[in-house]
């Protein structure tokens, strides 16, 4: 277990407040929009009710409304774990330090404590993606020797890109955040990103609501008392994966955080593991998006 993984291990630094994010380019649009409408004022309120882990990137256009949340708590920014990710336009060396440089000051930090490279290919037919893998890399690894982040990491990374870095880093990833959730567990990528002690973060973990009709869930959740999302956030955390919910309404907010009272069965486990996939978002870094599967 790596330093990052024990920074994880149980209590509320545990669950993550996912900032905007869809690979689905009109959601995000629309996701974005909504930000801009709101401010702050959403953030902030995640603030008051505990968060601490805020999760942004270049692409989803939040980090200036992550800086002011923080700003406006009056909280030191010690206390806080900020994680955002250079986008496919920003990778290459030089373009990821230059990238670095803007998400700070649209932060208002001097220091980031996650920095991800959000997808290993700029655009599907990019033919040397993994050289430039590996120099987007680098810059990163200067970033992180010089204590301007305080881990690095990937996202969206499957075993073929991660041999890619392995094969050629100085400093291993630490992180790689990837779709996962019931339905669509992705265990190759997760039982790779475990034995190379990789921590695995789940982006959409509730699968954007595509899974709450789901028959097994469903029943699930009624004989655990708990709700869909609930339910699907737990069994995240007991697959040992770091789940990155985002909330619009303050009671979803406490629910999310509220994950420990209760604990589903190695039987129960079992059969979520094993549900026909569903929910996935229909997005893959080496081919085409396809319509999202929903339950």
């Amino acid at each position: 277990m790596n330093k990052f993984q024990k920074a994880f291990e149980n209590g509320k630094a545990y669950i993550g407040f996912i900032t905007c994010g869809d690979p689905d380019l009109a959601t995000t649009e629309k996701a974005v929009l909504a930000a801009a409408e709101n401010g702050a004022d959403i953030i902030a309120a995640a603030v008051e009710e505990g968060y601490r882990y805020f999760d942004t990137a270049s692409f989803y256009e939040t980090e200036e409304y992550v800086a002011e949340a923080i700003r406006r708590s009056g909280l030191p920014r010690e206390d806080f774990f900020i994680a955002t990710k250079l986008w496919k336009e920003e990778m290459g060396y030089e373009e990821a330090l230059a990238a670095f440089e803007r998400s700070a000051k649209r932060l208002n930090t001097d220091y980031i404590d996650l920095y991800l490279i959000h997808w290993p290919r700029p655009t599907l037919d990019y033919k040397d993606w993994k050289q430039l893998d590996i120099d987007t890399w680098r810059a990163l690894e200067k970033l992180y020797k010089e204590g301007k982040v305080r881990a690095i990491g990937l996202s969206n990374f499957l075993p073929h890109h991660l041999d890619n870095i392995l094969e050629n880093c100085e400093i291993k990833p630490m992180v790689n955040q990837i779709e996962y959730h019931a339905g669509y567990t992705q265990e190759a990528t997760v039982q790779y990103c475990k034995q190379h002690d990789i921590l695995v973060q789940a982006w959409s973990p509730i699968s954007r609501g595509r899974i709450f009709h789901d028959v097994t869930l469903v029943e699930l959740a009624e004989k655990y008392q708990v709700s869909v999302p609930k339910l699907a956030l737990r069994f995240c955390i007991q697959n040992g994966i770091v789940p990155l919910p985002k909330a619009a309404s303050r009671e979803r907010m406490r629910e999310n955080m509220n994950l420990f009272d209760f604990e589903i069965s190695d039987e129960d486990m079992k059969r979520i593991n094993t549900i026909p996939q569903v929910g996935w978002s229909g997005e893959h870094p080496d081919r085409e998006r396809v319509p999202a599967i929903v339950g």
